[in-house]
């Protein structure tokens, strides 16, 4: 392989002679190694030089030889500004901190063994132990050993079957849903909150994760009351206040049954949560490598109990006790639901009466566990791999132990057997039953061991997440305890284990894990209908529909349950839902729910297609153009009155307002100021509760910024169809002061553009007086409907009676007829067209006849405006021609025309709307021909002393219509 030198320049663009030499930490450079068989026998050293545009850069290529042949570094620089595609910027997009590979080039090939050294230093957990292993033990706990028996007794094998494959389906298709959002990306803290905050947003996953976290802590509270229940029917001394049972459904039984007390379990419970509360204020450490040992006993006495139930005799001197026999799986097969006391013993007179919905909302805990995996994401060496195989492998284990444990549950012993022995299974377990009260014992303390663990935990990283402010005092760093998480977490436990009975508690927190497992599915649901280009999960066993399904399932669980606590369930989610788009800080994680508005725009937007929108559906899309005539006060970017006037536009809010603004200057030097100005405005917009997007456009003049914004701004049927702009009353200032910037020119431009893309114009005078939401009206909203404008004029005054601060006003429509003699029949025509839709106004006719027939003199005002006027566009005429060399030429006796209908139009809006609270009035276009300046000075004339007008201009589509 030979080394050549490359020399690339360009004489004419070179901008110095200052070579700058690469260093080896450069993260700019592209390490590459190549091996190059021929360079065994010597090392060859050459240098490359690349000069670029900009400066001459020097790159060195050294080829040490070996004894296997050579391997060569090269160093090729690209691009200067811009990182090449390297692994440091990859391991970037993950938000991991990476440090700057050190050259091996100096001798120093040791960073790929430090990188080496420093993963294999840290321990990673496989599918086995990091995720298989805690699922099982969170699955199997207090409900198989204390109350499956009893559940297959009262609900017998047939039902119980029934209640072990439903949950059973709901917990698999949660952990398919699961497998598949899980194996889509890196998963940080927080466990299912976190999946279905980035999934559903941060307002659902705050109200679920919650949720969550209070089911994690009731939780604790119940595998602490099974461990307290175990230990004291194992040890009945031990107990203060002991309950002894002599009947059974009004019968007599041969030996009293001993049952715990109420004030036992309180007593004992208290005792042992704080006991563990400040196990956990010790460190997660010591819980981590003790909990796999909690593992072995449980094992252990599954198998003691399984021999047990082999080993079983009818001779057994235990009572009740059949043995494996047809008999006893018959008479068990169908249910025998009735009334129990607190403890679970059938009893005419109990308080509770057992029903199938009532199984399930025991039961459910049972089943519960499979995001044990998830949470450890951090501590699998492989999560797109382990998560999906342990977790739906733990859930399949557990579902077959729980079938196989009905059938033998149920042909093994009678059905009073079943009812009154709680423990049954350390009863049939062999050889002692010793072995199955420190299983329990040690399996429902490790439980809740995991639950005073992960519920702070879920609680911090809800905190850390920034969302809620009221949740900041359970914030913690990275790596550190939630002390103060824990505490509450603690306070919670014991509150409920004040409760006493497992039987409440249980479906208590099946709600809780339910809104859980429905979020997931919900969250995979939508991601997998979506198919957004992101959503590309290595579990590819999964589709909407199941999850769907899962979804439906996990409610009709909650609702089979207890309906009455379902929807407290619900409310209370909706209620921190609420709280949480009230008070909580936006986040924007790129959940589903923003995908799935995309989407719907998109097809909306292609259904709506380029045809013209049909009256009945026109919506208007204001373009609301911010650049001021005159000086805003600092930080301001838009008139605040344009806001309020752009509400006004809307109907209930609905629509949606466009505002722009132009930067003058190049693209290419104002774009970063054009990205700023675009934040503050938009930040304005909301601070002002209009409901709009914000563009700014960077251009040479505002003239050529307009004409580019009024062609390209919106898609579709979406673009925006009426310009609104305020009225330049300071130009004629401008003017007197010489400023460079030609405001009438702008003027008459933006209209003229306006005409030319059919696009509606309406430009607001008096801006500065237009009503806040304080401010009410009264009085009239009167129109000057000359030409016509689609009924645009009409629409835009019922807008404005929907709005609570003109709803007091009524609407005056004034047009104006030829002769005296239309006026009557003018009159009757503009009243059945409003009756027709459906607009209640007042109809006035004013006989406008031709300037010639007018000669009578006005009031001394408006006269006096009329020959100002008059002069000053002389003045500017005979200037004009002085200076330039192409001669203005303008009709005079036109000019005079129209100075004198602005004029009378002028005084007749004077006389008639002097208090009026708003006055809109046809828009003149500008006449061919005739300068800006002279435009400017017929609107002035037009809208002299007119306090508040709106002067609109409608465009070649109708925006009203007669028919349903």
């Amino acid at each position: 392989m030979r080394n050549e030198e490359i020399q690339a320049s360009d004489d004419d663009e070179m901008q110095g002679d200052q070579k700058v030499i690469n260093q080896d930490n450069d993260p700019v450079v592209l390490e590459m190694s190549s091996i190059d068989p021929g360079s065994s026998s010597k090392p060859r050293n050459s240098f490359k030089k690349v000069e670029t545009s900009q400066t001459k850069r020097q790159v060195s290529t050294s080829n040490d030889g070996g004894a296997n042949g050579g391997r060569g570094e090269s160093k090729l620089e690209l691009f200067g500004f811009d990182s090449l595609v390297n692994i440091l910027g990859l391991k970037s997009m993950t938000g991991e901190q990476t440090p700057v590979p050190i050259s091996p080039i100096k001798g120093e090939d040791g960073f790929a063994a430090t990188q080496h050294r420093k993963v294999s230093g840290s321990v990673k957990l496989g599918t086995m132990m990091g995720v298989f292993i805690p699922c099982l033990q969170n699955i199997l706990g207090i409900i198989y050993y204390i109350r499956f028996s009893w559940i297959v007794g009262i609900a017998g094998i047939s039902e119980s079957l029934f209640l072990v494959a439903l949950c059973g389906l709901c917990t698999f298709l949660t952990a398919v849903s699961l497998s598949a959002i899980a194996t889509n990306g890196a998963m940080k803290g927080g466990g299912p909150y976190y999946l279905i905050g980035r999934a559903l947003g941060p307002e659902v996953g705050v109200s679920i994760g919650l949720c969550f976290f209070l089911g994690n802590a009731v939780a604790g509270a119940m595998y602490v009351l099974g461990a307290v229940e175990t230990f004291l029917n194992a040890v009945p001394k031990a107990g203060i206040f002991r309950e002894t049972i002599t009947e059974v459904n009004g019968a007599e039984v041969a030996e009293p049954i001993t049952s715990p007390s109420l004030h036992d379990l309180q007593i004992y419970g208290i005792i042992v949560t704080i006991i563990l509360a400040f196990i956990v204020f010790g460190g997660v450490k010591i819980i981590n490598k003790v909990a796999p040992a909690f593992l072995i006993p449980v094992l252990l006495s599954l198998i003691c109990i399984f021999l047990g139930i082999l080993l079983a005799r009818k001779d057994n001197p235990v009572d009740g006790v059949t043995g494996l026999s047809l008999k006893s799986f018959k008479d068990n097969w169908n249910p025998d639901y009735q009334k129990t006391n607190s403890a679970g013993i059938p009893n005419p007179d109990g308080d509770r009466y057992w029903n199938f919905n009532g199984l399930v909302g025991l039961y459910f805990p049972a089943v519960t566990g499979i995001m044990a995996g998830s949470n450890r994401s951090a501590s699998l060496k492989d999560t797109q791999r382990s998560i999906p195989i342990g977790t739906l492998a733990a859930t399949l284990t557990t579902t077959s132990l729980y079938i196989i444990s009905v059938f033998l549950f149920g042909s093994v012993a009678t059905r009073e057997k079943l009812y009154t022995d709680r423990l049954f299974t350390a009863t049939i377990a062999w050889p002692s039953s010793t072995i199955i009260y420190i299983g329990i014992i040690l399996s429902t303390l490790g439980a809740a061991l995991q639950s005073l663990t992960g519920a702070p935990r879920l609680l911090a990283a809800i905190a850390n997440d920034n969302i809620l402010p009221v949740l900041d005092y359970f914030k913690v760093p990275d790596s550190s305890e939630p002390h103060i998480a824990t505490l509450f977490t603690a306070i919670l436990c014991i509150g409920c284990v004040v409760i006493g009975n497992v039987d409440l508690i249980s479906p208590t927190i099946t709600m809780f894990y339910l809104l859980c497992y429905a979020g997931v599915n919900l969250s995979c649901f939508l991601l997998d209908l979506l198919d957004a280009p992101s959503w590309r999960p290595r579990w590819k066993f999964h589709h909407w529909s199941a999850s769907l399904f899962g979804a439906c399932l996990c409610i009709v669980i909650m609702f089979l349950i207890s309906w009455s606590f379902t929807v407290v369930s619900l409310a209370l989610v909706s209620l921190i839902y609420y709280y949480v788009s009230l008070k909580g800080k936006a986040g924007d994680w790129g959940d589903g729910f923003k995908s799935a508005y995309f989407q719907l725009a998109l097809r909306s937007l292609r259904s709506l297609g380029a045809n013209n929108v049909h009256p009945k559906n026109w919506y208007p899309i204001p373009l609301v153009f911010c650049r001021p005539w005159g000086k805003l006060p600092e930080n301001v970017p838009c008139h605040p009155k344009l806001a309020d006037f752009a509400n006004c536009m809307k109907k209930k809010g609905r629509g949606m307002s466009i505002f722009v603004s132009i930067l003058d200057g190049n693209y290419q030097e104002c774009a970063e100021d054009a990205k700023n100005a675009c934040k503050q405005l938009a930040a304005y917009t909301d601070y002002r509760r209009c409901e709009s997007v914000a563009e700014i456009i960077v251009a040479p003049t505002m003239s050529d910024g307009f004409r580019g914004i009024v062609q390209t701004m919106g898609l579709g049927n979406l673009k925006p169809n009426i310009v609104v702009i305020r009225y330049p009353e300071i130009w004629r200032q401008q003017q007197q002061e010489n400023v460079k910037d030609n405001i009438p020119a702008t003027f008459v431009s933006i209209i003229n553009d306006c005409i030319v893309a059919n696009k509606a114009v309406v430009i607001v005078k008096g801006l500065d007086e237009w009503p806040n939401e304080y401010q009410r009206q009264y009085g009239t909203i009167d129109l000057y409907w000359i030409v016509r404008d689609g009924g645009l004029m009409l629409l835009l005054s019922q807008l404005l009676l929907t709005k609570e601060i003109f709803d007091s006003c009524k609407i005056r429509v004034f047009c104006a007829a030829e002769e005296d003699s239309d006026a009557d029949e003018l009159k009757a025509d503009v009243k059945k067209f409003l009756y027709d839709l459906r607009m209640q106004a007042e109809v006035i006719v004013i006989s406008m006849k031709s300037w010639n027939h007018h000669l009578q003199a006005e009031d001394e005002s408006s006269m006096e405006a009329f020959t100002g006027a008059q002069g000053r566009i002389k003045n500017y005429l005979k200037k004009k021609n002085r200076h330039d060399h192409d001669h203005v030429g303008v009709n005079e006796q036109q000019v005079d025309k129209f100075l004198y209908t602005t004029l009378k139009l002028n005084s007749t809006i004077m006389k008639q709307s002097s208090m009026a609270a708003v006055v809109l009035v046809s828009l003149p276009p500008p006449p061919e021909k005739h300068p800006s300046y002279l435009y400017m000075e017929y609107m002035d004339l037009l809208v002299e002393n007119v306090p508040r007008i709106l002067i609109v201009r409608g465009y070649r589509r109708d925006v009203v219509t007669l028919f349903t």
